[in-house]
Parts: C-alpha cells; sequence; structure tokens
C-alpha cells in the first residue's frame, strides 16, 4: 500500500495538472469565440471570410514554400492549358 503522504501529494499534483489544463481549455474556448466575433465583424462589413482564413493560413507559412507551390501550381496549370 503506498505511503499516504507521498499518495497525497501526488493527488494534489495531478489535480494541480489537471485544473490547470481545464483552465487553458477555458481560455481556448474563449479565444475561439472572440476569433467567431472577429469573422462575424468582418463577413458584416461585407468582407469574405473564407478569403481571410486562407490569408492567415498563408501568412503563417514559410515564404519559400509558398513560393515552391505557386511555382508548381502554375507549371500544372500550365500543363492543362488553364494558363
Amino acid at each position: 500500500m503506498p505511503n499516504d503522504a507521498a499518495y497525497n501529494v501526488a493527488a494534489d499534483e495531478l489535480r494541480q495538472f489537471i485544473e490547470q489544463y481545464e483552465h487553458l481549455e477555458a481560455e481556448k474556448k474563449d479565444i475561439t469565440e472572440q476569433q467567431k466575433e472577429v469573422m462575424a465583424e468582418a463577413k458584416g462589413r461585407g468582407y469574405d471570410t473564407k478569403v481571410i482564413k486562407k490569408i492567415i493560413a498563408i501568412r503563417k507559412r514559410d515564404k519559400d514554400d509558398i513560393a515552391e507551390e505557386e511555382a508548381i501550381l502554375d507549371l500544372y496549370k500550365s500543363a492543362l492549358g488553364m494558363v
């Protein structure tokens, strides 16, 4: 049987980890709601939120990766006569 003092310390530490994680989950939910509000406001002002989200995704990426992808896309489009 484990030592009660050690068990209580481990239980307290475990509880702290769980509560910290739950707190972060609540913050994440709040942030997600704020992001939805921002997009709703942008949409209300006439912006295309689908395009805004694509721009955000592009801004997260490395410039070299984007250039390479665009070059391949242009090559494929040219091969298919889409240019």
